[in-house]
């Protein structure tokens, strides 16, 4: 083949990465609906840890401090056993005990992930991390006292426009991502809220 027939078919090849890797994503999603979402909440809260790394490192002078690895292994471990599985079983048990033909569907949803689903998976992210970051319990209960209310009121400032759209709007079987890859922020966030 020649040179540049080759380096067409690699273009071609190249432009259709973002078709196959959804057309791939979607068939996995149907197959395996549990274990996709857990790891693609593994892999993107690590994202957001990284994310929270490169942040905290270039508001230091020393700029040469390496990227801790335990803070991406610790937020991967999280995403995938706690936030993929769990926010998979809630949006199916809100779709089930809210329907959307409910009168105000969207609007009970949205408060009982509010109102009920968010201080809780807070309160599970603090405590959860603690134990897997090895925390003393002491201090751990020490760091929800003094950071679930602010990051709480933060959630409820950041996440309820995104949890509307979400509930809303995005079909069922991609809430969980798209609640994903606003999290990638959201997991920077509070991992500045750490160490």
């Amino acid at each position: 083949m020649a040179p540049a027939a080759s380096r067409l078919s690699y273009e071609a090849g190249l432009a259709s990465l973002p078709r196959r890797a959804l057309s791939q994503y979607l068939r996995l999603l149907r197959l395996y609906p549990v274990l996709t979402k857990a790891a693609t909440s593994g892999i993107l809260s690590a994202l957001g840890n990284v994310l929270a790394q490169m942040i905290k490192k270039r508001k230091k002078e020393n700029r040469s401090q390496k990227l801790d690895g335990n803070g991406p292994l610790t937020y991967a471990i999280y995403g995938f056993f706690f936030t993929g599985p769990l926010s998979h079983f809630l949006y199916l048990f809100m779709e089930h005990w809210i329907p959307p033909e409910v009168p105000w569907a969207g609007v009970k949803r949205l408060l009982l992930d509010r109102l009920i689903f968010a201080p809780a998976f807070l309160l599970s992210f603090f405590l959860i991390m603690n134990f897997l970051e090895g925390g003393d319990p002491a201090a751990g209960a020490a760091k929800v006292r003094s950071a679930f209310w602010p990051a709480l009121q933060t959630n409820w400032r950041i996440w309820t426009p995104v949890q509307f759209i979400n509930i809303n709007y995005v079909p069922l079987q991609f809430r969980v991502l798209f609640a994903n890859l606003v999290a990638v922020f959201w997991y920077a966030y509070l991992a500045s809220l750490g160490k």
